[in-house]
């Protein structure tokens, strides 16, 4: 069986993105850059990869789920396959359609596909990249966090899980810190 896990990024307050999507105040820095490269390459974009030269298989997860927040800025610079190294969905009930045929636009119920995805015999993790409603909606099918958290307070904007108060207790099984203050932590359920 196939595993979901939520690697994503947060400010010490919990905020995965500022109020309009804002993203770029997370300090960056390269030991973390690089760990990230080793680790998981495929969480990194693939225009992206082309830039900074990462050829690297992927290792952790073969597709990745986005809510229509976590899309949307790739929408914005003229792109509409950000993963192509992975099967792509994007969860929405206001696009009305995506033109690129590997991106599935899936605007029915979350848990259903992520429950078939997670039945399939082979392949690699399933990754949740975000957002904070879909995250919410997916918490009772999330076996691992991946939480990185930047050391920046955000006051306000995209919760890391934005749903129904459920109470899920997780293990923390590592921790790392980094030269920017960031700390990686990952959580088992």
């Amino acid at each position: 069986m196939r595993s979901l896990t939520y690697y994503v990024a947060t400010s010490i307050d919990g905020y995965i993105a500022g109020p309009h999507g804002e993203f770029d105040f997370y300090p960056v820095s390269d030991d973390l850059a690089a760990h990230m490269n080793e680790e998981a390459p495929e969480i990194v974009p693939t225009h992206i990869r082309k830039q900074i030269g990462l050829a690297a298989p992927n290792k952790c997860f073969d597709t990745v789920l986005m809510g229509r927040g976590t899309y949307q800025p790739v929408l914005d610079i003229g792109l509409t396959s950000p993963y192509a190294h992975l099967r792509q969905y994007v969860f929405s009930t206001t696009i009305p359609e995506i033109a690129d045929p590997a991106v599935e636009l899936v605007s029915g119920d979350p848990l259903a596909l992520v429950r078939r995805l997670k039945e399939e015999d082979d392949g690699l993790g399933i990754w949740l990249c975000g957002g904070g409603k879909l995250a919410g909606a997916l918490l009772p099918e999330i076996d691992e966090l991946i939480v990185k958290t930047y050391p920046v307070v955000a006051g306000s904007g995209i919760p890391a899980f934005d749903g129904e108060f459920r109470p899920t207790l997780f293990k923390l099984t590592a921790t790392r810190t980094f030269g920017n203050g960031a700390v990686v932590m990952r959580y088992a359920r």
